[in-house]
């Protein structure tokens, strides 16, 4: 199965890319404040996803993205059947047992928030390793920071309007005006976790580097 260190480097970097997209679009109806503006929890795990994503485009190029991207929306849309049966299905009644109000009022949500992630994610993919692959071009192995932020710069403000905007805005829960500030306050978060965490991309990197070339 796996025939080079390659392979499993991968393999791994799948995993870690797909976890947290799954568990963003799950945990994603609660929205808190930053400051006074709100935010989906769910988009804390996406700075790591984009750390990932910058490492499969360093390594396996956009074929590796693009299909990996795929798989993920894949899962996620089958994480949006499951949801779906699951609270179709009645809960059984009892002291100190979940009810179907209870679970219908975190997983409801999570329903639009992921039909919106996968347009969004898909969208805003596509984008990032169009400018990930113009700006590699460009600098060749130098200057990873600035493909890695580059790309995230333009594809996370895109993704950050589409996924509230069918999640939240277009279902009434969000006015206009509080979808616009919440979208850029999301994106500016994002974007600063993503800036904080380019020693990452440096870091997996060297890591992936030592791995693949020690004989």
């Amino acid at each position: 199965m796996f025939q080079s260190k390659k392979d499993t480097v991968y393999v791994i970097l799948a995993g870690i890319f797909i976890t947290n997209a799954v568990v963003a679009e799950l945990i994603g109806g609660k929205l808190i404040y930053v400051g006074p503006y709100l935010m989906s929890i769910g988009i804390l795990p996406w700075p790591i996803v984009f750390v990932t994503t910058d490492l499969i485009n360093e390594y396996f190029g956009e074929k590796g993205v693009k299909k990996l991207s795929l798989i993920t929306a894949s899962l996620i849309a089958y994480c949006f059947v499951l949801l779906y049966f699951a609270l179709k299905i009645p809960a059984a009644k009892g002291a100190n047992l979940v009810t179907d109000a209870q679970f219908n009022g975190v997983f409801g949500q999570s329903m639009w928030i992921i039909v919106g992630s996968i347009t969004a994610f898909m969208v805003s993919q596509l984008i990032d390793v169009t400018i990930f692959h113009f700006f590699k071009n460009k600098t060749g192995n130098k200057m990873i920071w600035l493909r890695s932020t580059g790309s995230t710069v333009i594809s996370q403000l895109f993704d950050s309007f589409i996924v509230l905007g069918i999640a939240f805005w277009m279902t009434g829960k969000m006015t206009t005006e509080t979808y616009i500030a919440s979208a850029f306050t999301g994106y500016f978060v994002k974007l600063s976790i993503a800036v904080l965490l380019t020693p990452l991309i440096y870091l997996g990197h060297s890591l992936i580097e030592k791995y693949i070339h020690n004989k």
